[in-house]
């Protein structure tokens, strides 16, 4: 199967917008990723930061894949690392090797911006994701915690 890379810029809000899309339909949360998009210029700015970064995997025009990360500065020494916030591929197109071309690809990008790590986190109930890391990197087993910033526990959303 046929598919190209592309990173996003201020001028591919389109592409950001069918981004969402897909990521809603993969990870069955169509609510979260469109109910409340973020506007077009929101989107610009975003997309032409130095933050964030969006690559999309492309098939005949279409989003079939994307990679959300973002690149945090570090204060202990002059070194950023990437985080990967969200990685899904379209269920019609998995097992094609489109989720590891797009993280080959952050990885070019975090080398070139003198990241030293990218990292991710999966779900425990997530074998596919789990599987595709550790194919990858080198697990590290923490604890996740949320803390809510405005007194309301975001399990109860």
């Amino acid at each position: 199967m046929s598919f190209t890379i592309q990173s996003l810029s201020s001028a591919d809000v389109p592409l950001m917008h069918g981004l969402l899309t897909m990521f809603g339909k993969a990870f069955e949360d169509e609510h979260s990723y469109g109910a409340a998009r973020p506007g077009k210029a929101y989107l610009e700015r975003l997309l032409g930061g130095d933050s964030f970064i969006a690559l999309v995997a492309l098939r005949d025009d279409s989003v079939v894949g994307g990679i959300a990360a973002y690149e945090l500065q570090k204060f202990e020494q002059e070194r950023s690392e990437i985080y990967i916030y969200d990685l899904a591929v379209d269920e019609a197109h998995r097992r094609c090797g489109i989720a590891t071309a797009l993280i080959l690809e952050l990885k070019k990008i975090a080398a070139a911006r003198g990241a030293y790590v990218i990292y991710v986190q999966a779900d425990l109930v997530d074998p596919p994701a789990i599987a595709l890391y550790t194919k990858l990197g080198v697990r590290e087993d923490v604890l996740h915690f949320d803390i809510a910033v405005d007194g309301n526990d975001k399990r109860d959303r």
